[in-house]
């Protein structure tokens, strides 16, 4: 029986899957092109069909999975519902990202504290992707300059902070979550909605 052939784009997603996967378990330096190929179920020379080479591959991953996250937030924060539920809604989406796709968010935020030329690239598309972000939020948050990129690293810390808690903690049930991260945040940025501000 012969195998049914793939069409490039469901080959592409094969090639994907499978780099995301290397990618967060050996890093990009550790990551090579032949293990890609080889649970791809493909030859190099195909993958170069599909990606000039492993940069060009990382960094489309990089952009298609903080592009997945971004979509969290557009699909649930603008809106004309209460804030509060659009606001838990994203952060319970956010934990569902971690479930589906465990190797795409190792990928993005674990064992990122290199300086060579790779985290400045991670850096510079999370940056990419925070710009698409803010101005949405500040429809919610009512500000705009400093303190408005001030009030997004607070929430992008905290909600991330517990995601990645979360990845090593599956026992604890996703709700529980969700209730801390709205605990931390939601309450603060309601009395921020209504003008109040802390004067130290």
């Amino acid at each position: 029986m012969t195998r049914k052939r793939l069409t490039p784009q469901a080959r592409r997603e094969v090639i994907e899957r499978a780099a995301t996967e290397v990618f967060a378990e050996r890093g990009y330096h550790g990551a090579s092109v032949e293990e890609i190929a080889k649970r791809s179920g493909i030859s190099v020379p195909v993958l170069y069909d599909h990606f000039a080479g492993k940069l060009e591959l990382h960094r489309h991953l990089l952009q298609r999975h903080f592009a997945d996250l971004r979509a969290i937030w557009h699909r649930h924060l603008p809106g004309a519902g209460p804030a509060d539920q659009r606001i838990s809604r994203t952060i319970d989406d956010w934990l569902g990202y971690i479930e589906q796709h465990p190797y795409a968010w190792r990928m993005l935020f674990r064992d990122t504290t290199g300086q060579d030329e790779i985290e400045a690239l991670r850096r510079q598309v999370e940056a990419e992707s925070r710009a698409l972000i803010l101005p949405m939020f500040a429809r919610e948050y009512d500000a705009d300059g400093v303190e408005l990129e001030l009030a997004w690293e607070a929430w992008r810390a905290a909600i991330q902070g517990l995601a990645l808690w979360w990845y090593d903690h599956r026992d604890v049930p996703r709700h529980q979550v969700v209730t801390a991260a709205m605990n931390a945040l939601w309450l603060g940025l309601d009395r921020l909605r209504q003008g109040e501000r802390w004067h130290g």
